[in-house]
This record gives C-alpha cells, sequence and structure tokens, in this order.
C-alpha cells in the first residue's frame, strides 16, 4: 500500500512538472508572428477592432482565424482513460488553449498555438451525451461520405475508417522543434490517457509560394466577414457569428447552453495529383488575343480555378493576370458575377464560382464556412514533373488538409460539396462539375463552358485532380465550455 501511494505520490508529481514546464513555455516572448499575413488575403483585425458582443476570449483560436498558419500538426488521438484525461484537461490543458484574442498580436500569440475538437464518441467517451443537433456530426464523416461526396473507401487512410478517433489536437507554429516539444509536454501530462490514432503534418509552401496551395494558386482570399470581427473589405460576403459559432446570432438550430461559442470543424485530407493537373492544362492550352502558348495553358488552368495563380480573379481580370490587383486585399474580392459580359469572364463551373456563387444565389442564403487549412506534403519532384505522374511513395503524397467550421454541417460545407460543387446543373444545365474539386467517384467528369464565347467544347477530366483521402467531424467547443463542462 505504501507502494502504491508513493507511486501515486511521484506519478503527480511527474505530471504537475509537467504541466507547469507546459505553461511556462506558452510565456516566453514572440519575436514574429506564428501566422502568415499575405497582402492578397484579408488581414486580421486588432484586439480593439473586435466588437464585445463577441467573446473572442473563450473562442478557440483557430475557427475565425482562416488560412493563415505556418506550420499545423494534426494529432488525431482515441481516449482510453476518460478519467485521467478528464484530470489533464482539467487541470493543465484548458489553460493553455490558444483563443483568439491571443492570435490577434504578436505580443499575445504563445510560441505554439493549442486547440482541442472532440468527435461524436470522443464527446460520449467523456460522458457528455447532450445533443448538438447535427445529424451529420452525430453520424461522423465515414457513415455518409461515399453517398454524400463520393468518396472512394479504398482510398481511405486507414484511421478515418470507422469512428475509431475520438479527438484531435491542432498545434501550430513557425517551428517544428516548438510544435514537437508541446505534443511532447501534453502526453505528459496525459498519462497515457489517450492513443495516437493518426497524425498530418502541414506547412505553409516554400518561397514565393507562402499562401498557394499545391497546384499554385493563391488561397484564403474570399472567407466570409464575421460579424463583429474587424472589417469586411470590399466584396466580403457578410455572415453573422451564428453560421460559424452555435449559439450565437444567426444559429438556426437550438443547442445546449454550454455549446455555445463552439464549431463543427470538418476535417478532409485531400491529396492533388499536381503533375497530372498540370499535364492537363498543358495538353489543353486556351488561346486568345495572342497568347502564348504557354500563357494559353495558364489561362486555362486560371478558367478551371475562376483566378490566376496570383490571386486576381477573372471577373476583374479575364484575359491577363494582374499581379498589382492581386495584391490588393481591397480590390482583388471585389466583384459578385454581374460585370459585364461575366459568363465569358469567369466559368460558371469555375471553382470559386461553384463554392462560392455570390449573384449566382441571388439573396442567398450564401451557405459560407470559414476555412483553415494548411497544404501538407513535399514540392513536386523532377522525376514527376518529367513523367507527368504523382509518385506513389507515401512520403511524397501532397495535398490539402481541409479545415472548415460552420454551425451547421448539412448548410455548410455538405450542401455547398453536394448542391455546388458535384451538381452539373448548377447554376446552369450541364455546365458540368467543379473541374478542380469535382469528383465522379472515380469515373470522368465533364466540364462544358471552360473556353470564353463557347459552350461547343466539352473537356473531360479523366481522373480526378484532388482525391479524399478520408476525415472525421468534430465539435471545437468554448473554451469555457472546456473548463467548465468537457473535463469534469
Amino acid at each position: 500500500m505504501k507502494f502504491m501511494k508513493c507511486t501515486a505520490f511521484l506519478l503527480g508529481l511527474s505530471s504537475f512538472a509537467a504541466a507547469s514546464r507546459l505553461v511556462r513555455r506558452q510565456d516566453y516572448p514572440r519575436n514574429e508572428s506564428i501566422l502568415i499575413d499575405p497582402p492578397e488575403q484579408p488581414s486580421l483585425p486588432t484586439k480593439g477592432n473586435v466588437s464585445e458582443s463577441l467573446p473572442a476570449d473563450d473562442i478557440q483560436g483557430d475557427i475565425l482565424i482562416g488560412m493563415k498558419k505556418k506550420l499545423e500538426l494534426f494529432w488525431f488521438f482515441r481516449i482510453e482513460d476518460p478519467n485521467i484525461f478528464k484530470q489533464a484537461l482539467h487541470n493543465d490543458i484548458w489553460p493553455i488553449i490558444t483563443t483568439t484574442t491571443q492570435l490577434l498580436s504578436i505580443s499575445t500569440q504563445p510560441l505554439t498555438a493549442v486547440n482541442l475538437a472532440f468527435s461524436q464518441p470522443g464527446l460520449q467517451a467523456l460522458n457528455i451525451n447532450d445533443p448538438l443537433n447535427d445529424a451529420d456530426f452525430e453520424s461522423g464523416h465515414f457513415a455518409n461520405a461515399a453517398n454524400d461526396f463520393h468518396d472512394q473507401y479504398n482510398e481511405w487512410v486507414d484511421a478515418f475508417l470507422g469512428q475509431y478517433i475520438h479527438g484531435v489536437f491542432l498545434l501550430a507554429s513557425d517551428d517544428q522543434a516548438l510544435i514537437d516539444q508541446m505534443l511532447n509536454d501534453l502526453l505528459n501530462v496525459l498519462q497515457g490517457s489517450v492513443t495516437e490514432i493518426y497524425r498530418l503534418q502541414g506547412s505553409v509552401r516554400p518561397g514565393s509560394q507562402v499562401g498557394h496551395e499545391h497546384f499554385g494558386f493563391m488561397d484564403g482570399i474570399s472567407q466570409p466577414f464575421v460579424t463583429g470581427f474587424g472589417s469586411a473589405v470590399p466584396g466580403q460576403i457578410t455572415v453573422p457569428p451564428g453560421e460559424i459559432l452555435l449559439g450565437e446570432s444567426g444559429d438556426p438550430v437550438g443547442r445546449p447552453s454550454w455549446a455555445k461559442d463552439g464549431s463543427f470543424l470538418v476535417f478532409r485530407q485531400l491529396k492533388q495529383f499536381v503533375p497530372e493537373f498540370n499535364k492537363f492544362t498543358t495538353d489543353n492550352p486556351i488561346i486568345m488575343n495572342g497568347m502564348t502558348i504557354q500563357e494559353g495553358r495558364e489561362f486555362m488552368g486560371a478558367r478551371m480555378m475562376g483566378r490566376w495563380k496570383s490571386g486576381a480573379p477573372l471577373s476583374l481580370s479575364p484575359v491577363q493576370d494582374d499581379l498589382v490587383l492581386a495584391q490588393d486585399s481591397q480590390s482583388n474580392n471585389n466583384f459578385d458575377f454581374t460585370e459585364q459580359d461575366a459568363f465569358n469572364r469567369c466559368p460558371f463551373s469555375s471553382h470559386i464560382r461553384k463554392t462560392n456563387p455570390r449573384i449566382d444565389v441571388g439573396n442567398g442564403p450564401f451557405n459560407r464556412i470559414m476555412r483553415a487549412g494548411i497544404p501538407y506534403g513535399p514540392e513536386v519532384t523532377a522525376t514527376e514533373s518529367k513523367t507527368n505522374t504523382s509518385s506513389t511513395k507515401p512520403e511524397l503524397e501532397r495535398g490539402l488538409a481541409f479545415v472548415a467550421y460552420q454551425s451547421v454541417i448539412a448548410e455548410g460545407f455538405k450542401f455547398i460539396e453536394q448542391r455546388w460543387v458535384n451538381e452539373p446543373n448548377f447554376a446552369v444545365s450541364n455546365i458540368g462539375l467543379d473541374p478542380i474539386i469535382g469528383t465522379n467517384g472515380g469515373g470522368p467528369n465533364f466540364v462544358q463552358d471552360l473556353e470564353p464565347f463557347s459552350q461547343a467544347t466539352t473537356y473531360t477530366i479523366q481522373k480526378d485532380f484532388v482525391l479524399s483521402r478520408g476525415g472525421e467531424y468534430f465539435f471545437s467547443p468554448s473554451i469555457s465550455a472546456l473548463r467548465d463542462v468537457i473535463s469534469v
């Protein structure tokens, strides 16, 4: 008995020491931001420009920040001992969960940002059984992904098959060593109460490609403006907080009171076939107004995306790139597809029009999500470029760690994918699927309007350029919910 008491005491000391290190590590001042801030993307507000009605000190930091992390680790786990996990969460972990307010200034940013979200089975494992009233979250991503999104389960990472994942830690920094150390500290305080199921490491692309996804296009330009979170830039669609946050104004569903200011996190690992995409644009240039063949290839890519790789939109710069426009966040999103000759400027099938159709849906609803993903995997190798074929080596897989936040999955991510991206008759009959992320379950799909001034040419995409490797639905609670409900 004395031995057992002594062992428990030593374990307690060990946990306390780890927790102390964990908190102290976050207190060191930063000299450089944890986030990127490319001029093409809307800048984050200052703390003083956030409405007091929006509790930024209680909202987890990843939800409203968007696609701005430099490095991010997604660490998926299963809870083996709920009691020890709850104890660690209550005593050690919730105090270092990063708030939205902290991320708005370098002076308050931690060395490593820490966020935490749970699947439905994860909440149940912690004896949290209040219904959050979201059927998709409750059933989990695996249950309906094949029917909902034409996913091919044989292409999924094994970890996402079934409902084995209980939660995910999101760890972000500008130094991989800091992320690794934070994970080690978390594991120490968790004392074996969790098992790692899977991990995925994300990173911004190097050099001039910071902020660009692997096909080469600047990303994160057309995020929605959440009322109260700073000021909108021209062209930004304004949504009430409740479109992203549960229990806030605009949330159409009744929730338990403790769920307020949380958000549903959709995670998808999306593999990108970059050499194959490049070959398609190489083989199918669209040449106008004396363009060179190379310019025609870039034009084809821009027609598929709806923007040039710089981020300049076709609606404002229809036949040539405009770097000045691209880097002006006050202008590069200021369009709604009502521009003169809008059909020929930006195809109905283009990715940005399929996922954010603006005037094509009239006065709405606009079904907005807050995207917070990050690229993963290495740059294309010389061999892949030469052969126009993506490597089958696991270590050379590349893509997007897709993250989207919303208050109702069926009206956010799921709606966009089903009703717009993979709907060939939106917003014009037989226009085709989204040529970037659209999928026909692995079979060929078609696009009808890529060439300006003509729908006579049908382009057939034989193989999807983006392949789902699986994912899960999570709930990212408020920090007060972690402290007062989930951990007790």
